[in-house]
């Protein structure tokens, strides 16, 4: 009968996320949720700022949503793009000063609520993801959840149109302008 060594290495502290977000994250055309420059696509940007303002440049931004007419994506494409399926999912990498862009729809009213684009950020420092949303600046004000919240919180989550139609949306992970990042619970 063999005896089993005492323990003699101290187990290893937990990790924060990221940022080393391209080892087993990135695909290519990982952003194109809808096809560059096909009918109804537009280009959403913003960037991902720290509790100071300092841009964060090693975060990852993963967005899910309905196509324009509300339906929920089902085809496969999430990490294999075909240049034609609008796959619902995309993934972004902020570069070094901490933006962001996708190619994507606009999203349509799915179950007639104000539609939204569900969103999760990845940066360093975080213990965990941080979900929110990404409301569309022309639907908000019909959004219950949007009318419970403070002015500045509620702006926190309304993207920008610019004249172009496409959106511009930043996130704030800390201080005066923080995001409302969403918890979920099984309730």
């Amino acid at each position: 009968m063999s005896q089993v060594p005492a323990k003699t290495h101290e187990p290893s502290p937990g990790q924060t996320v990221g940022p080393f977000f391209a080892f087993g994250t990135d695909y290519e055309k990982k952003h194109e949720v809808a096809a560059p420059h096909s009918p109804g696509a537009i280009v959403l940007r913003g960037g991902i700022y720290d509790g100071e303002g300092n841009a964060v440049p090693d975060a990852m931004v993963e967005i899910w949503q309905a196509d324009s007419d509300g339906t929920i994506p089902r085809t496969r494409g999430s990490l294999k793009r075909n240049d034609w399926d609008f796959t619902g999912f995309g993934r972004a990498f902020t570069n070094d000063d901490g933006q962001f862009f996708f190619w994507t729809r606009n999203p349509g009213s799915v179950n007639g609520k104000p539609p939204f684009i569900a969103a999760i950020v990845f940066a360093r420092g975080l213990p965990d993801k941080l979900h929110t949303r990404i409301y569309l600046p022309e639907s908000a004000q019909d959004d219950a959840f949007l009318a419970s919240l403070s002015e500045n919180e509620r702006n926190s989550l309304i993207a920008t149109r610019t004249q172009q139609g496409n959106l511009h949306h930043n996130f704030h992970l800390q201080g005066d302008k923080e995001t409302v990042f969403l918890a979920y619970s099984e309730e």
